[in-house]
């Protein structure tokens, strides 16, 4: 953990990658304004603003992310399988990750620079496409790998297979696989549960499947799993983390299963992942009559 940062302390500061969604004006507007802040703690050794720069040889102690969840997941994939500790500046919607306010920063920042804060590891997945019994293309992921049936958009048949093991055949629009971090996003759409984040589990969640009896299942992240389509329609596909990585083919499967890789986010006092679902879900469990 770096030592206190402080330019008139005389002592080693932090080494710090800015990274962020320049090409929004705002952010980058908003960011040119943080970047004085930021200079008097830390040494800036990477200001990248579009997910450009080559992270492979840079040394640096935290890389900070201005943006929102979308920004954080391409830092993630630029970083690669050097991961750097996050801490995440909220400049877009939800901001699940990144969940420090832009005003924030100038009191949150002096005291992640002097060390006052932890690092929580997250599980992170590889994916790999199956073709002919060749992986044809890998991926590194944080949130989640969905199969889904694209257009002429009719419900596809998606076989599911857990240590080589056949567990059923959905009938749906679509199948995700996703780690606790990604149980926010697509997965929680499709009903699925929110899960702790330093959970070591994946969530397998239907999209719209054509039978009642259906449901979400979780189960360890030290398994494999894999997805199955064979007879795909014309845009069936895979999709890592919103990407599309590949139009399956007749039989391709679509192996999932835990990495070596970690994602590392900056855990500050004061902010905790249930305060964040209470304030960004509007979570509670009281009808409240003043709204009646």
């Amino acid at each position: 953990m770096p030592q206190p940062a402080d330019s008139s302390s005389g002592e080693t500061r932090p080494r710090v990658v800015v990274l962020g969604a320049g090409h929004h004006a705002a952010i980058a507007e908003r960011a040119a304004s943080l970047r004085p802040t930021i200079e008097r703690y830390a040494d800036v050794v990477v200001w990248d603003l579009g997910f450009q720069a080559d992270l492979e040889s840079v040394e640096a102690d935290l890389a900070l992310v201005l943006g929102g969840d979308g920004s954080i997941l391409r830092s993630v994939h630029q970083m690669g399988y050097r991961q750097l500790p996050v801490l995440g500046v909220n400049m877009g919607k939800l901001g699940f990750l990144a969940d420090v306010a832009p005003e924030e920063l100038a009191e949150v920042l002096p005291k992640v620079c002097s060390g006052s804060y932890r690092v929580a590891e997250h599980l992170m997945y590889e994916c790999g496409l199956i073709r002919q019994g060749e992986e044809i293309e890998h991926q590194l992921g944080l949130n989640e790998v969905v199969v889904r049936a694209g257009p002429p958009f009719r419900i596809v048949d998606i076989d599911l297979y857990i240590d080589a093991e056949l567990v059923t055949t959905y009938s749906c629009d679509g199948l995700i696989i996703s780690t606790p971090v990604g149980s926010t996003a697509h997965s929680l759409s499709a009903g699925g549960p929110i899960l702790a984040h330093e959970l070591q589990a994946f969530v397998i969640s239907p999209i719209s499947p054509h039978t009642l009896t259906n449901r979400p299942v979780v189960d360890s992240a030290q398994r494999m799993y894999e997805m199955v389509v064979d007879k795909p329609l014309e845009g069936t596909s895979a999709v890592v983390d919103g990407r599309v990585m590949r139009v399956l083919a007749p039989g391709d499967r679509v192996r999932v299963y835990r990495s070596t890789a970690r994602f590392k986010r900056v855990v500050v006092p004061g902010h905790s992942y249930y305060r964040t679902l209470r304030e960004k879900l509007g979570w509670g469990g009281r009808w409240d009559a003043a709204r009646g």
